[in-house]
């Protein structure tokens, strides 16, 4: 056979170890490397009901074989075949083992990000003519494309999707008797602390301080909440605050929102918002500032309520850092799978590795490394005032692990402290009577740290194209496609406009007639664009247009009148490329 072959894994949600279901080519492809031998294959992953489907490569290191995902294929078989195949004709060009991923796999620093997001429009330091100001950043046309669907991916998977979701939308400046309620005047405080060699300035949390070297003088105590007067007049004006989490109204207005939606345990209440922290040294770029947005969940249950999705997170597996291991001093966690950490009572709730699950697939779907990720338990020192039990997602971004989300149990301390603070009644109607809900868990994830995790994951340099590629999922490519009229005048500039205003009613397209069409690809790769469509002179005869893909750079012809259609498939990664129209040979990639 002339085509690489591959061998087809099934992974289901009930049987993970169950393997081969359909070879679809009896003759495995096996490549050469300095390091030994290999072989990658396709991994089919069923989740919820719904198949993902990864490249996976196995590898002999020693007497071990080493196995890792090292590109996710979409959800479709036919899809993943033709990706797979686009992939592997790679080899070609003599890449070896991980390099068949994309040969312009780099590790970049969280610093040269932010200089490639200030200069192709991602983000900037706000008011920087004026010299910025730490810890606060403006989102550039790229950024907020990307950003806003982001954030519209989340909601849809997690307020929209399910049928125990609601969503508010609260104030940033409320009652100060919200933050006296919650603990956060009293208890929201960390601790300052300066090296006595450079000067660097740094917070710790309390628990923190007997671990500093003796180069660390302790500064004193703050509360790192944002204040404000609301009043006009300064003797009548009303000490307030900056909200420094999106958490507290949605307690706040619990009792009306379940009443209004007429809710019944178990279910959550969602919110996207601003919050604000007077961080006391804010660093590597957005992942902490002062002014940041966060997309947050609380998750409600009568006490003592089991989790009903339990059997649906069966076979995914994340590295897993409980507190024991820390304590015994282990720094490296260990692959496990998630119910499989709960049944063992690694994960003391099922709800907990339940949302642990759903989150991490989130991030799959949207077509992030699974092993880079790693559920970290936190120690009894480090939990929050209001937590029972809390687990921090982490992923490994240049500058080592670093917490993505947090899975805090705040039990029923939120919705009790406002009982006793406004004398109102939050008691629900459970199956056994009336109950105070308790908040099982709070996913919470920072929109900025999202937001890196996406373009790390994407970001490469391509040496044959000679410029970036971001590879983004079509789901948060800030444009869905652009239109480039290889003639920037008469009949093929007209149907280049019609063929951009119809795509434009349903996708966010960009239109580019300026430069050489190789100079417009690869500004459309740089800010990660999965297709470009390109009218020219052929179209008009024929009635059809080329699509270029980004991530392989090959090109389709399809007709124009079905054009919509088959970027339709292509965005929802039910059709494959290749299978999208007839392949066509040009000279610029």
């Amino acid at each position: 056979m002339d085509k690489p072959g591959f061998i087809l894994v099934s992974q289901s949600s009930n049987i993970l170890k169950n393997f081969v279901i359909l070879v679809w080519l009896v003759k495995r492809f096996i490549y050469s490397s300095v390091v030994g031998k290999f072989m990658v294959y396709i991994v089919k992953k069923k989740v919820k009901g719904r198949e993902y489907f990864y490249l996976r490569e196995s590898r002999r290191e020693g007497k071990n074989v080493v196995s890792k995902d090292i590109a996710y294929l979409g959800k479709s078989r036919r899809g993943a075949e033709k990706k797979m195949s686009e992939i592997l004709a790679s080899e070609k060009k003599g890449f070896k083992g991980s390099e068949i991923k994309k040969e312009m796999d780099k590790i970049l620093s969280i610093d040269e990000l932010a200089t490639f997001c200030k200069r192709r429009g991602f983000v900037y330091p706000s008011g920087e003519i004026y010299g910025g100001l730490a810890g606060f950043w403006d989102y550039g046309p790229i950024g907020v494309e990307l950003v806003n669907n982001i954030k519209r991916e989340w909601w849809k998977f997690h307020v929209q999707h399910r049928e125990d979701m609601v969503g508010i939308d609260g104030s940033i400046i409320t009652n100060p008797k919200v933050w006296e309620a919650s603990g956060h005047v009293e208890s929201f405080v960390d601790v300052i602390v300066v090296n006595k060699k450079t000067g660097e300035k740094k917070k710790v949390d309390k628990h923190e301080v007997k671990g500093l070297g003796k180069e660390w003088e302790v500064k004193g105590e703050f509360n790192p909440m944002f204040m404000t007067k609301v009043g006009a007049i300064k003797e009548d004006s009303t000490e307030a605050y900056l909200r420094p989490e999106t958490a507290q109204l949605i307690f706040a207005d619990f009792k009306e929102v379940w009443e209004n939606a007429r809710l019944k345990l178990p279910a959550g209440i969602a919110q996207i918002g601003k919050a604000f922290r007077n961080e006391i040294s804010p660093r590597e770029f957005l992942f902490r500032a002062r002014e940041f947005e966060q997309m947050e969940i609380e998750y409600f249950i009568a006490p003592g309520m089991s989790c009903p999705y339990i059997d649906e997170i069966r076979g995914i597996e994340i590295e897993i850092l409980s507190e024991e291991m820390q304590r015994r001093g282990e720094e490296k966690g260990e692959k496990m799978e998630i119910y499989g950490a709960w049944k063992k009572g690694v994960i003391k709730t099922d709800w907990h590795a339940y949302w642990l699950s759903e989150e991490l697939r989130w991030f799959i779907m949207l077509g992030a490394n699974p092993d880079k990720f790693r559920a970290r338990q936190h120690t009894s020192e480090e939990r929050s005032h209001y937590a029972s039990d809390t687990w921090d997602l982490e992923y490994k971004f240049p500058m080592g692990w670093r917490e993505l989300q947090g899975f805090a149990n705040r039990s029923n301390y939120d919705l009790s402290q406002h009982a006793k603070k406004s004398g109102k009644n939050f008691e629900v109607q459970a199956e056994k009577g009336n109950v105070l809900p308790e908040v099982v868990c709070e996913p919470s994830l920072g929109v900025g740290r999202a937001f890196l995790v996406f373009l790390f994951e994407a970001y490469g340099y391509d040496k044959e194209r000679e410029n970036v590629v971001l590879s983004l999922s079509p789901k948060i490519a800030p444009f869905k496609a652009a239109v480039f009229p290889l003639i920037s005048k008469g009949e093929v500039l007209e149907m280049s406009r019609e063929v951009f205003k119809e795509l434009k009613e349903e996708f966010n397209v960009f239109f580019d007639k300026s430069g050489s069409i190789g100079r417009r690809y690869a500004r459309q790769d740089e800010i990660g664009t999965p297709y470009c469509i390109t009218i020219d002179s052929d179209s008009l005869k024929k009635k059809d247009v080329t699509i270029r893909d980004r991530d392989s750079t090959k090109q389709i012809r399809v007709k124009s009148k079905d054009l919509l259609g088959v970027l339709r498939g292509l965005l929802s990664e039910r059709e494959g490329f290749e299978g999208a129209g007839k392949i066509v040979e040009t000279r610029v990639k």
